[in-house]
């Protein structure tokens, strides 16, 4: 007759343990995206203009769009938009640890046009 409390005991332990890991799981997730930093990228005819060069490091949301007439992308650390036509925008999420990080357009002749920048991450 003991070993059913005891057992029931462990069951409440065990599930009370599994739910503080759910939901500190959940607060991660959730600070992670609270502590991204937002830079808004608009792309013309032929430069970027970011709304902040140096950021800390950790995740960056870059929200890019085109506000020229030609179609333009946004390339940072191995990762790129779509090709955006005019008026359209798209979301790009990007880790990055301390440094210096070239951006581009990679449209043929659009960097080498001005389309290009470094981002300084501190």
């Amino acid at each position: 007759m003991k070993r059913t409390p005891l057992i029931a005991t462990l069951a409440i332990f065990v599930l009370a343990a599994l739910s503080v890991g759910v939901f500190a799981a959940a607060g991660s997730a959730e600070s992670n995206s609270a502590t991204a930093t937002k830079v808004l990228v608009a792309a013309s005819e032929f430069k970027f203009v970011l709304s902040k060069k140096r950021v800390p490091r950790g995740t960056v949301i870059f929200v890019v769009t085109n506000r020229g007439t030609a179609p333009h992308d946004f390339k940072i650390k191995g990762k790129k938009t779509p090709l955006l036509p005019a008026g359209k925008s798209a979301t790009l999420k990007v880790v990055f640890p301390k440094g210096k990080f070239p951006y581009l357009c990679t449209v043929p002749g659009h960097a080498a046009a001005g389309m290009k920048g470094v981002l300084t991450v501190t």
